[in-house]
């Protein structure tokens, strides 16, 4: 029955009754319940009559969000019941194994109820949750009565494909941290407001009225509060003191500790003997203060971690390989081989970096670059693993696979740059410390001072001293502001790989670009092939360049990527970094580049082919700028940043590419010495010198700059040399940047002025007993998150606009000389 043809009431709504998508012109219909259903599909109205069958239908009333396209064709889920794939990712429990998979269908709790209700009529399966906030689906079976993807196969027949949840003991691990830590902040969150409660009444006794036993009964009681929070709440402060200790260095945890149980010994003695003063109120105010303080640390650090999770997230588990007959397999993703041919469904992840296959296809590589458009490949373009095909299955060839991936590449680039200790970081620490050394000896000065004057306020005086004086805010303005900002860096697309990048980018004033990859689009066009004196044919020139470029990492060999040089393979190829690439070609020494190195005399800016001594052919190359580059470079004007263009291209190609960007400066033939040559110059003019580029022969001025950014699909030498790497081709991520670590150098100032002013300032009020020492916990940890709250703003990146960029004098834009 055609769309057109369906009864009034389906017509008009449209879509598949299941999974709301629109309907195609010839839809499925069905009677449910008396009514006539229309489905998109086979498989959903497949998965409508179950749950009708099933009565389970309330579904469909319960929801709030449509469920999932099934399709068709339903996936081979017998790879799950391999015995490697779940010894690996499920675990042995009491009557069978467990596993945890994710689905990305699961969009309200009506889903998750129905899923709970279809996993229990399942023969063989013991136990079923599904959590419809993270997606995780957590299933107990008993292999002896069923296989593991026979309820699988029900959960993808409903709309809902089970993936892998990745590293499963390391989720529970995680899960189990996080609330070992909402555990101590929740006791020591109870345990602070009784003990307030009960110190606020023996404050409240100005007169001493109060009977003694009745004072001692509430001082004991607040004692027995007291002790969980300090030795199990205040544990991880406790602990790393007593780490501190064993290193031979004062840091803030001892300060801390020491603090939390001077207060909480002092006040047992006190109790004890019955003396006049105890502080078991700041002891555990002291202590769930600052756990709210470092939870809300550990949030900014999570931050700067998500993308690592997404990273990791975004590896299929499986990958569907094409045999050698035609047919297909299903294998774990540590089957697949260079050279296999991987075959990806659409909507599917892709396994692993390749080379497309056949039609062209579009990906989504938004995790990779941030893009959020769809890009465009086409045969023999590369295609990296954790993409998403979109709209029609693909194939294509695998060229590596695991930790060799681009995906992986960046995971790891991630987690280095969080795991940096920058130079303002340890410096900061080193202020820490020094400060505690000063500390100690004025505390002990303070107490024997009012121990003379007034010994009765001593100990309270000193314990309100030590508490309002931990010099937390301070440990935290540098190491809270930098995991934020590398956290929005990565979101934004550019990655930190060495400590200091952030900080030298944010006091940059020049910036040197590459132009081929870098300026340009990377896609150069062959515009015209000559040769002089017809020395030899046009289409055997051609052949020779290509085998040539062949294995070259250099942008221009993109212009001869369509030429087949199959019959002719080039050995001994050796790149000549800022001339070109010579190598042996059925026996002959042949050399592509500069027309003095190819042999055509002096060099008029175009691409010979020779062999040193004389040249045959002349290559006629065309590029135009990145689309976004105009943008990118007036944005960076307005933040006032002079640029500079260095390209070992000719003058007529650079002067070109100059013409049509807002550059300061140009410079041709730049070989590998002239581009380090020219940053020497501007930084003995006392600049601060960013540079851009992305070939092998950028690596030695990436290295020499004050700091450098390779372009993403630059060559991996260069990623080496370089302190920043960016995610995708696109320029638009380095003014975000460069605003991004402006902001980071204006909240570190804050920061440090915050906490700096904090402790001159507290320090003196407590000296004078001016402090209580729950007033004191009180303002310590206020500083602390104070100084949190204001490094999470720049979990936020704000991108430059007219309101943030305040340029200066627009600078005139130079021709090339």
């Amino acid at each position: 029955m055609s769309a057109a043809s369906l009864p009034a009431s389906v017509a008009v709504a449209g879509t598949c009754h299941h999974c709301g998508e629109a309907l195609p012109t010839h839809a499925c219909v069905q009677e449910l319940d008396g009514q006539a259903r229309a489905f998109c599909c086979q498989g959903c109205a497949a998965a409508a009559e179950w749950i009708a069958r099933a009565e389970l239908d309330g579904y469909y009333r319960l929801r709030n969000a449509n469920a999932g396209r099934v399709g068709d064709e339903l996936p081979d889920l017998s790879v799950w019941d391999r015995s490697d794939v779940q010894a690996e990712h499920s675990r042995v429990v009491e009557g069978g194994r467990e596993i945890t998979v994710l689905t990305d269908g699961m969009r309200c709790a009506a889903c998750a109820w129905l899923i709970d209700r279809a996993m229990a009529r399942e023969p063989g399966v013991t136990d079923a949750t599904a959590n419809a906030v993270t997606g995780r689906i957590r299933i107990t079976w008993d292999p002896a009565r069923t296989t593991l993807s026979a309820p699988l196969q029900r959960l993808a027949m409903l709309g809902y494909r089970p993936y892998l949840a990745g590293s499963e003991a390391l989720e529970r691990e995680r899960v189990r941290d996080r609330r070992r830590w909402l555990l101590r902040l929740g006791i020591a969150g109870l345990g602070t407001l009784q003990a307030m409660m009960l110190a606020e009444a023996l404050y409240l006794d100005f007169d001493n009225t109060m009977p003694v036993a009745t004072r001692d009964f509430f001082r004991w009681l607040t004692f027995l509060l007291s002790t969980p929070v300090v030795f199990y709440s205040g544990w991880p402060f406790i602990a790393g003191a007593m780490r501190e200790l064993r290193e031979r260095r004062l840091g803030m945890d001892v300060l801390v500790a020491g603090s939390a149980l001077l207060a909480y010994f002092a006040s047992l003695f006190e109790t004890i003997r019955g003396g006049e003063h105890v502080w078991y109120d700041a002891a555990v105010m002291f202590v769930f203060l600052l756990l709210a303080a470092r939870m809300l640390e550990q949030r900014a650090r999570s931050v700067a971690s998500a993308q690592v999770d997404a990273l990791a997230r975004a590896r299929p588990a499986f990958a569907t390989r094409e045999r050698d007959d035609g047919g297909r397999e299903t294998v774990p993703l540590s089957a697949l081989r260079a050279g296999d041919i991987a075959c990806v469904a659409a909507g599917e992840s892709v396994p692993a970096d390749g080379r497309l296959l056949g039609e062209e296809a579009w990906f989504e590589e938004a995790l990779l670059t941030g893009e959020a458009a769809p890009v465009r490949k086409v045969d023999g373009d590369a295609v990296y693993a954790g993409t998403v095909c979109r709209e029609r299955p693909a194939r294509l060839r695998v060229t590596c696979t695991g930790p060799a991936t681009r995906i992986s590449q960046l995971a790891r680039l991630v987690e280095q740059a969080q795991a940096h200790r920058p130079a303002l970081a340890r410096v900061a620490d080193r202020l820490a410390s020094r400060f505690v050394l000063f500390l100690l000896p004025v505390a002990l000065l303070v107490f024997i001072g009012w121990r003379y004057h007034e010994p009765a306020r001593a100990l309270e005086v000193t314990l309100a001293l030590l508490v309002i004086s931990c010099p937390c805010a301070l440990s935290l303005a540098v190491p809270a502001a930098l995991a934020a900002a590398h956290g929005a860096l990565a979101r934004i697309g550019l990655l930190a790989v060495r400590p200091d990048a952030l900080d030298t980018l944010g006091r940059a004033t020049d910036i040197v670009f590459d132009k081929t990859g870098t300026l340009s689009d990377g896609r150069p066009v062959l515009a015209a092939v000559e040769t002089p004196g017809n020395l030899i044919h046009p289409d055997l020139a051609l052949r020779i360049a290509a085998a040539l470029e062949r294995d070259s990492g250099h942008p221009l060999a993109n212009a001869f990527a369509r030429v087949d040089a199959s019959p002719l393979p080039a050995t001994q190829v050796e790149t000549v970094p800022g001339r070109g690439v010579q190598g042996q070609v059925e026996g002959r020494t042949w050399r592509l580049g500069r027309a003095d190195f190819a042999g055509a005399g002096e060099d008029d800016g175009a691409l010979w082919l020779g062999d040193g001594t004389s040249a045959c052919a002349r290559f006629v190359l065309e590029e135009r700028a990145r689309d976004d580059a105009p943008a990118a470079l007036a944005q960076l004007r307005a933040q006032g940043l002079h640029l500079h263009l260095a390209s070992g291209d000719g003058a007529a190609a650079v002067a070109r590419m100059a013409m049509s960007l807002p550059l300061d400066e140009a410079h041709a033939r730049q070989v590998p010495e002239d581009k380090l040559a020219l940053v020497r110059r501007l930084q003995a003019q006392g600049r601060v010198v960013a540079m851009v580029g992305d070939g092998l022969n950028d690596a030695p001025v990436l290295a020499g700059a004050d700091v450098s950014i390779a372009m993403g699909e630059g060559a991996p030498l260069a990623h080496r040399a370089a302190d920043m790497v960016t995610t995708g081709g696109t320029l638009q991520r380095i003014p975000e940047a460069i605003v991004l670590a402006r902001q980071t150098h204006r909240i570190i100032r804050q920061n440090l002025a915050w906490a700096g002013g904090y402790n001159l300032l507290a320090l003196p009020l407590a000296a004078a007993g001016l402090v209580t020492p729950w007033l004191a916990a009180l303002g310590m940890a206020l500083s602390s998150l104070a100084v949190t709250l204001n490094a999470l703003r720049l979990a936020r990146p704000t991108k430059p606009s007219a309101h943030t960029l305040v340029p200066s004098a627009p600078l005139p834009a130079k021709e090339a000389p």
